[in-house]
């Protein structure tokens, strides 16, 4: 399982409601978003980072990053595509790509073992993450054979949904609903706050 999944941090949104800051290098309590992604999936040793503009503020992460294909902001289905033809070049032996946003500080730590165990299961070509009655597309684990169809989707279709490209492969759901939700998005600075009340109460 290791080696067939490649985990993928999307760290190209714009977070607008923060300043257009980058959400994963918010911190809290002292620890930047995607430090507490990387804790939390550090069994896979194959991680990439989605992410645009000057990588040089990525540095100290050592993960390759991986600008979109398409200039301008195309949302997340286009960084799940660039990550995904990376992948095929650079680890050709790789089935399955995890896109994590990096915006959620408790995800679970076997988010990716779940997810991949759901797969096989099932003979899916996605599975999504769910919680709490909602889905959260930006949490999936791709077949990296779909990279071509997400391609022609985004240039020659103008897809930019990802629930609407989902819908036209086999995609089952795994569901990890729990109190706090551990697919938290981080968004204003009233969730900064709410976070670190979290973590300070579970200490």
């Amino acid at each position: 399982m290791i080696d067939d999944v490649v985990v993928g941090f999307l760290a190209g949104g714009l977070a607008r409601r923060l300043g257009g800051i980058d959400k994963c290098l918010i911190e809290i309590l002292g620890k930047s978003i995607l430090n507490w992604q990387l804790e939390k999936t550090a069994q896979f040793p194959h991680r990439i980072l989605n992410a645009n503009g000057k990588i040089e503020r990525f540095e100290k992460f050592k993960l390759a990053i991986i600008p979109d294909v398409i200039e301008g902001y195309f949302g997340p289905l286009c960084g799940v595509l660039s990550m995904m033809k990376y992948t095929r070049k650079h680890f050709p032996f790789a089935k399955w790509l995890l896109s994590c946003a990096t915006d959620a500080p408790f995800i679970p730590d076997d988010l990716g073992e779940r997810l991949y165990l759901r797969g096989l299961e099932s003979n899916a070509d996605i599975v999504m993450a769910s919680s709490n009655g909602r889905n959260h597309p930006v949490f999936c684990l791709w077949k990296i054979e779909l990279a071509d169809a997400l391609e022609n989707a985004i240039f020659n279709q103008e897809v930019r949904k990802i629930q609407l490209f989902t819908s036209r492969f086999k995609t089952v759901y795994e569901d990890f609903s729990a109190s706090p939700d551990p697919f938290l998005n981080i968004n204003t600075q009233e969730d900064i706050e709410y976070a670190q009340i979290i973590i300070n109460s579970t200490e």
